[in-house]
């Protein structure tokens, strides 16, 4: 396959934009340059003329199994919203209804130019993330969210003894790490130090080891949730999990916004990384994320969406364009440029994953993972810095196809690997089970 005539970011440290042609072959790229001359040959060319060509977008924090909940848990701080709203609601799920929520999400996070995600599943049903994955064809890394701790609030449908959370990830991990031909990955899901027992976060720690996985965790993201640790461990929320093991260089802890003295440096020491939420730190009144701090320790930072009852959108768009304004007040007009964001959502989330040297930029060898945005509306043309286009100008209206490894999954603005009416439908019947399960879940949020 050859792209031809884009305007292309590669993300390649130092490489401006150019236009050009691309060509795909085997799954990678293996040709890039201002005019490829492979006509008439039975490849398949994409016309790109007026397009922009980049490398997919990397969610770096994502809960899949909570598409279905979007607008039910709204106007709620952190420890509410799980209480009151979302530790239920997941307890609720069944096959059924996590599959619909699953493929609900998967749907949107493809059309938007997501091409890889790193997921955080619920205790149950892990199994159907990683089959809606697979059937989609987006890059997936997931796990089984591990609950061992009570707090008091835990339903009793999440909580699970220390032994069978740790089973059931083993046997995920032999079931699901680096199937379909790598394109599935497992990623160890402690939910946060609130939830787990030290014995549990030792244990993670050694089985990433062991499988050379990654851990996925959530750390510091309000006040409540590093006050609840301190009072029982002693210990700063960063510092504790350094204390059980699970601060590693294949560790991703998301949110990360309240770091208390040195912790940013621990999180530098242990080459960790952040995922930055900062549409659902806002929206959960969390707080901002020291993120120039966190790049000028050399912390690599990546971006998610987190989940969709927090967003309430999985759109990749929207947390660049956020991640990059709401530090301007506190730094200056020049903090987070428009390249920095763009390279957060793409080489940044690379990096947190393992998966720099195959995907997060357009270069020879690297995966065909690559997205091609098509302004196509007089309200989307630009003649400036397509870096700002993207950042800050476009959404996920301009996808026009996406690519995995050089396979279409979506094409000409239009879905390829998932059923638009199908995802609905199932939806709709999972909704209404939710509702006569949940009778409030539809209105106004506890205050």
């Amino acid at each position: 396959m050859i792209i031809k005539g884009a305007t292309l970011l590669t993300m390649r440290d130092g490489e401006s934009p150019f236009v050009g042609d691309m060509r795909i072959d085997q799954g990678r790229i293996v040709e890039m340059g201002s005019a490829l001359l492979h006509k008439g040959s039975a490849e398949e060319e994409v016309d790109a003329h007026g397009c922009l060509v980049l490398p997919g977008f990397v969610q770096a924090h994502i809960h899949l199994c909570q598409t279905l909940f979007r607008n039910m848990a709204d106007d709620m701080e952190l420890l509410d919203w799980l209480r009151q709203r979302i530790w239920p609601f997941e307890a609720w799920h069944q096959e059924e209804s996590m599959r619909a929520s699953a493929n609900l999400g998967l749907f949107e996070l493809i059309s938007g130019g997501a091409t890889t995600i790193l997921d955080m599943g619920s205790v149950h049903h892990t199994d159907v993330l990683f089959e809606a994955a697979l059937e989609s064809g987006i890059r997936y890394f997931g796990g089984k969210c591990l609950m061992d701790l009570d707090d008091g609030y835990v339903p009793k449908g999440l909580l699970e003894s220390t032994e069978d959370a740790l089973k059931e990830t083993v046997r995920l991990i032999a079931r699901w790490h680096k199937a379909a031909e790598g394109r599935l990955r497992y990623a160890i899901a402690p939910r946060f130090a609130v939830s787990c027992t030290d014995q549990l976060l030792r244990e993670v720690a050694k089985l990433s080891a062991t499988h050379q996985v990654l851990i996925h965790t959530h750390a510091s993201e309000n006040e409540g949730e590093i006050n609840a640790v301190k009072d029982r461990c002693g210990l700063d929320n960063i510092r504790y999990l350094e204390d059980v093991g699970i601060l590693t260089k294949n560790t991703v802890l998301a949110h990360c916004v309240h770091m208390k003295g040195g912790e940013i440096e621990l999180l530098a020491n242990a080459k960790s990384h952040v995922a930055h939420c900062p549409s659902s730190n806002l929206k959960l009144a969390s707080g901002i994320a020291p993120i120039p701090d966190f790049l000028a320790a050399g912390v690599n930072v990546a971006l998610g969406a987190d989940g969709a009852p927090c967003n309430n959108r999985l759109d990749m768009f929207r947390e660049m364009h956020l991640a990059s304004l709401i530090q301007k007040p506190i730094h200056g007009p020049r903090a987070l440029s428009a390249y920095e964001v763009l390279e957060m959502a793409t080489m940044g989330g690379a990096r947190a994953l393992g998966m720099a040297e195959d995907i997060g930029s357009l270069e020879l060898g690297k995966m065909g993972d690559v997205i091609i945005l098509d302004p196509n509306s007089p309200e989307e043309l630009s003649g400036g810095d397509p870096y700002a286009q993207v950042a800050f100008h476009l959404s996920g209206a301009s996808v026009r196809d996406v690519f995995v490894a050089g396979k279409a999954l979506k094409r000409d603005f239009e879905m390829l690997t998932m059923d638009r009416g199908a995802v609905m439908e199932d939806a709709e019947r999972s909704w209404a089970l939710l509702r006569k399960s949940f009778p409030d879940a539809t209105r106004r949020s506890v205050t």
